[in-house]
């Protein structure tokens, strides 16, 4: 069996909503023939006390080297500077970004619709095949 190309992935969300991340991350680990290496930042590894300079240079760091940038949708999007930063930097670096229509909102953030080169329902198969669509 040829060996599986290893996605490096940054899935950006609030701390505060840490439950769709978590959902998020493992629907990814136990995507069958699937390999990942994740970039970001879960709230038990948050980043020490950073000034907003310092904050920023460290998502830049992370964004980077991946290949996709995940957004787990809600309507917490729409008050968050931080991940509407993600979201224009890797724009800015020419990463694809996924979106995820999380199961049941009735709505999504129009600023992840509007960034996302494409949305996917929230479950593993779709949003592992749109990054196999996404990163050559």
């Amino acid at each position: 069996m040829p060996a599986l190309h290893n996605y490096r992935l940054f899935i950006s969300h609030a701390w505060s909503y840490s439950e769709r991340y978590n959902r998020a991350v493992r629907f990814l680990n136990e995507a069958p023939n699937f390999r990942w290496s994740n970039y970001s930042v879960p709230v038990d590894d948050a980043f020490p006390r950073m000034s907003s300079a310092q904050l920023t240079e460290a998502i830049r760091n992370q964004i980077r080297p991946v290949q996709c940038v995940v957004i787990v949708s809600g309507m917490y999007v729409n008050h968050s500077d931080w991940i509407q930063f993600e979201m224009d930097f890797a724009k800015d670096l020419g990463k694809p970004i996924l979106g995820i229509r999380r199961w049941g909102e009735q709505r999504t953030p129009v600023a992840v619709e509007t960034a996302a080169d494409e949305m996917v329902s929230w479950n593993s198969a779709s949003i592992v095949s749109a990054i196999r669509r996404l990163v050559p």
